[in-house]
């Protein structure tokens, strides 16, 4: 048993071998060190194509973090970074007691939960493309739903605003047909988290898919089959045999979610929001756009970025750790 497990374990553990030499204690590699080196001895050129996505990520992901200081300091163009005096957490206190503090922290959270309600719309979705036997009417369908997520966020918006019109708008002039009253649909706030959010299920819908489209692939067919001869009809087997397969990547997309419950895109929030559905659509994104770029206070604006990371960064550790428990499944 004790050799079984070794040998299980040994791609995980490496274990020095020490051998006496003259009598000095020498190290060895060891079987594992030696077959990575043999590894990349034989596909160095496959290692070599790593080396502009490194820099990559170098340059745009990790050199800018030395500009994270400035969140710390009173931030001024013509001292630089490190000349600009030191101001401690003052920043981070100036915007917990900022009035409307809670209210974009309110506002932010609940379209990112109203976005997390959402989530099941592209499993549901691939699951339902996978049943379709025609190939040409399964690619058909993949190109609609893919189009959108190409649209610039100005078009999507243009294009919500144009549907959703009082006077002139497709929508109520549906709503019209039917007998129903026009609804201004934008100076409605308590209408803008479902505007924002199922907007976003129809631009990116089909592109959403695609991590479960290509998980549903790794389902066995074999499996498949033994389940149709066992009596399994086509809901039988989305259920205990292709949910069940892209599970885990269901589990990971979900965590990676979560992990920005802080965080929202301001283009598209920015474009649809007016002073009707301002106690709405007024985040931390958007605030962070005014007061930073509009209004110029680097530091200031720096340090909501840096506070919205942090919160993003524990959310994702405590649901990560919950998923770890509960299914087994985490992003590490």
């Amino acid at each position: 048993m004790h050799t079984g497990l070794q040998k299980r374990y040994q791609s995980i553990w490496i274990f020095m071998n020490r051998e006496r030499k003259n009598g000095k204690m020498i190290k060895t590699r060891s079987a594992p060190a030696r077959a990575r080196l043999k590894l990349f001895k034989n596909k160095w050129q496959l290692y070599l194509l790593l080396i502009p996505a490194l820099i990559y990520i170098g340059i745009f992901a990790y050199a800018p973090m030395y500009g994270i200081q400035i969140a710390f300091k009173n931030y001024r163009t013509d001292l630089g970074i490190w000349g600009s005096p030191w101001v401690g957490l003052d920043n981070f206190v100036r915007f917990v007691n900022y009035p409307d503090f809670w209210r974009m922290v309110r506002n932010t959270l609940w379209i990112n939960l109203h976005n997390l309600s959402v989530f099941p719309c592209a499993v549901i979705f691939a699951l339902l493309l996978n049943e379709l036997t025609s190939t040409a009417y399964k690619k058909t369908v993949q190109m609609i739903t893919y189009l959108p997520h190409f649209f610039s966020t100005v078009v999507v918006c243009g294009l919500i605003i144009l549907f959703l019109d009082r006077s002139s708008g497709v929508v109520n002039r549906i709503l019209e047909l039917v007998g129903l009253e026009r609804v201004a649909f934008l100076s409605e706030p308590k209408l803008f988290s479902s505007i924002y959010v199922w907007s976003g299920v129809w631009t990116n819908l089909g592109w959403n898919s695609i991590m479960y489209i290509a998980a549903l692939s790794n389902v066995s067919t074999e499996l498949v089959e033994a389940a149709r001869i066992d009596g399994a009809n086509r809901l039988h087997i989305i259920w205990y045999v292709n949910l069940p397969t892209i599970l885990p990547t269901i589990v990971t997309m979900f965590i990676l979610s979560c992990g920005s419950m802080m965080s929202l895109g301001f283009e598209k929030i920015y474009l649809l929001q007016n002073t009707l559905n301002f106690s709405a659509s007024n985040v931390i994104s958007t605030y962070t756009y005014e007061i930073g770029l509009i209004g110029g206070q680097f530091s200031y604006s720096a340090a909501i970025g840096l506070f919205n990371n942090a919160v993003n960064l524990i959310m994702l550790i405590i649901v990560n750790t919950v998923s770890k428990k509960l299914s087994g499944t985490g992003i590490w």
